[in-house]
This record gives structure tokens, C-alpha cells and sequence, in this order.
């Protein structure tokens, strides 16, 4: 293989991981701003402007915290899952196109760290495996708290990756693709599937807040009934992996629910820019289109987590498989009419 494409496609991984754990790290000091200003406060203003230092304050805490190991027999799965938990939430983002080339140094440089004609099914594959890791964990503390905190988060997801699954057969169906490049390229100039696919967008965003252990599906983790959930017995940067990991989980949803139905790195007069800027602008601009979409989504999912309370665990399962799978089902069908009534009509003899 060229070494220049080997040099290439390792300074974009490496630029999307640090953008990931950069994100997943102003996250936290976002949210706290979020809801201060909900909640009429200041919120962080001590370490640095704006308390701008505050999440390398938080990291140096969490490292500098004593190691505590419960009593466990299975001291090897303990380590394991919060491993396992930080490292799907960073092995998602390969496959998300963060624009589309960059013309450098007289050659087209993707801005993606691998173009895989499965992208979608990678993303499902992956984010599957991230329930391991909560389950690995809350299991190997040999806490009952943990490990009712575990099933909950268990069930949860597996409950909901079905809903989500299924709502995206029908964006399936219009794209006719796999690929989060080709699905991005599909809705050039405002073309975007969110107009075409709202009740996939509403049934998908739902179950990403479930996916992401997030308010009001936070019964994995909720302080009123299970101290801490499944990381109880978790402490220094073992515990600061399962926190960074929902905080990159976070993130990375919000960047696949911009690339799916809000056009990704598109925007309107991007074609313009192209001919008239150059390529390089015009892609500079659409990654800050993609960021400024994504951010859009991080702070939703803030202000949903101070505007609503959280479910009961009968309500969330009721929510799960009787209305959102129902829902995904019904879309389909009506996607499918929609996209062969001129046969459908032919049949029918009209």
C-alpha cells in the first residue's frame, strides 16, 4: 500500500478520536452551563474564563482518585468493561463522513477515516457491542445494585436497538444504500430525508436517547433507586471511562442523526461555494454546517435531561415494543406504498 495513504488516513483517525474525546469532554462542561441557564445559575466560572478549564479539572481529579477494587472474583471483567464501553463509543466515529475531500498537496483527501459501503450496519454492529461493557461491568462488581443497574440498561437497549432498526428500513428503502457517504451526498442542497422520513428522525431520536442511557431513560443509572447504577463500585479513571463513554455516545448520535436526515455536511449554495471558493472552502464550511447541526443535537438532548422527568421502568418497555416498534412497522409499509404505487396502481388497473 502507497505510504502517503497509510500517512493520510492515520491523521484522520487520529483527528477524529481527538475531536471525539475533545467533544466528549466539553460535553460535560456544557451541560453544566445548560443547566445553570435553565435553572437561572452561573454555573462553572471558577477555573478558567467562563470555567472553560473546568472538564481538565474534572480529568485530573478523576485520575489523582484512589484505585478501589470491591471483593470481586472476576477482577479481569471489572477492568474489561469500562474498556469495552469507551472503546465502541470511539470506534463508531470511523465511519461518519465529516465533509466531503479536501483537495491537499495534489490529491483528493477524504474526510473520512474509512468509506465502508456497510457504514450503517458497522454503526449498529458496533453500538451493540457497547451494552457489553455496561452489562460486563455491572456484573463483575458483585454488587446487587450494579447488577439490577446493568439488566436495566441491558434490557433497555436491546429493547430499543429493534425500534431503531427497524425505522431505519425505511430511510433504507428511499436511499437505496448502506453507505453514510452516499446517504450524505443523496440530500445535496436542502434535499434532506427529515422531510421525506419525519416519523423515521422522531422514532430514531427517541431511541438514541435510550441508546445513550440518557434522560428520561436513565433508569440504569437513576440515584434514587440504585445509588449509582451499574458503575457503584467504579472509581478513578475506571468510573471517568463509563462518563466519557455516554458523553461520546452522545456525540457520535448527534452526528449520525445530522448525516441521516439533515444532510450531513451539506447546506444550502454548497455547489456555489464549490465553483466559486474552490473546493476547500466550500468543504471547510460544510464541516462547520455538520458541527453547528451536531451541536444543535447535544444541546437538545441537555435541555430534555432538566425539562423531563424520568420514565418508569413499565412505562419505558410500554413505549419500547407497543408503540415505537408498532410505529416503525406501519412506516415501512407506508414507505413501501409510497415508493411502488405507480406499479401498485398499474396492478390495481387505474
Amino acid at each position: 500500500m502507497d505510504s502517503t495513504i497509510i500517512i493520510e488516513k492515520s491523521v484522520i483517525i487520529i483527528a477524529v478520536f481527538a475531536l471525539t474525546m475533545l467533544m466528549a469532554m466539553y460535553s460535560t462542561w456544557a451541560e453544566r452551563k445548560v443547566a445553570a441557564w435553565l435553572q437561572d445559575r452561573v454555573g462553572p466560572n471558577r477555573a478558567g474564563p467562563f470555567g472553560l478549564f473546568q472538564p481538565l479539572a474534572d480529568g485530573l481529579k478523576l485520575f489523582s482518585k484512589e484505585e478501589f477494587e470491591p471483593n470481586t472474583p472476576n477482577r479481569f471483567l471489572f477492568f474489561v468493561g469500562p474498556a469495552i464501553a469507551m472503546s465502541t463509543a470511539l470506534m463508531t466515529s470511523a465511519v461518519i463522513p465529516w465533509g466531503d475531500k479536501l483537495h491537499l498537496f495534489g490529491r483528493d483527501i477524504l474526510l473520512q477515516a474509512t468509506d465502508l459501503n456497510i457504514g450503517l450496519l458497522y454503526f449498529f454492529g458496533v453500538v451493540s457491542v457497547g451494552v457489553y461493557g455496561i452489562m460486563i461491568g455491572g456484573w463483575a462488581s458483585n454488587n446487587k445494585f450494579s447488577l439490577m443497574g446493568a439488566v436495566r440498561a441491558a434490557s433497555q437497549m436491546v429493547s430499543y436497538e429493534v425500534a431503531m432498526g427497524l425505522s431505519m428500513i425505511a430511510l433504507l428503502m428511499m436511499t437505496g444504500t448502506l453507505s453514510l457517504r452516499e446517504i450524505s451526498a443523496q440530500q445535496a442542497g436542502m434535499n434532506w430525508n427529515v422531510f421525506y422520513q419525519p416519523l423515521s428522525f422522531i422514532i430514531f431520536l427517541i431511541c438514541a436517547f435510550a441508546e445513550t442511557n440518557r434522560t428520561p431513560f436513565d433508569l440504569a443509572e437513576c440515584e434514587s433507586e440504585l445509588i449509582g447504577g451499574y458503575h457503584t463500585e467504579y472509581s478513578s479513571m475506571k468510573m471517568g471511562f463509563y462518563l466519557f463513554a455516554e458523553y461520546a455516545n452522545m456525540f457520535i448520535s448527534s452526528t449520525i442523526l445530522a448525516v441521516l436526515f439533515f444532510g450531513g455536511y451539506n447546506y444550502p449554495g454548497m455547489s456555489w461555494a464549490v465553483e466559486n471558493w474552490g473546493v476547500n472552502i466550500a468543504n471547510i464550511i460544510g464541516f462547520g454546517a455538520l458541527f453547528i447541526k451536531l451541536c444543535g443535537f447535544i444541546f437538545f438532548y441537555m435541555w430534555v435531561r432538566w425539562t423531563i422527568p424520568r420514565f418508569r421502568y413499565d412505562q419505558l418497555m410500554h413505549l419500547g415494543w407497543r408503540i415505537l416498534i408498532p410505529l416503525s412497522i406501519i412506516n415501512i409499509i407506508i414507505t413501501g406504498i409510497v415508493i411502488l404505487r405507480s406499479e401498485i396502481a398499474t396492478y390495481l388497473g387505474f
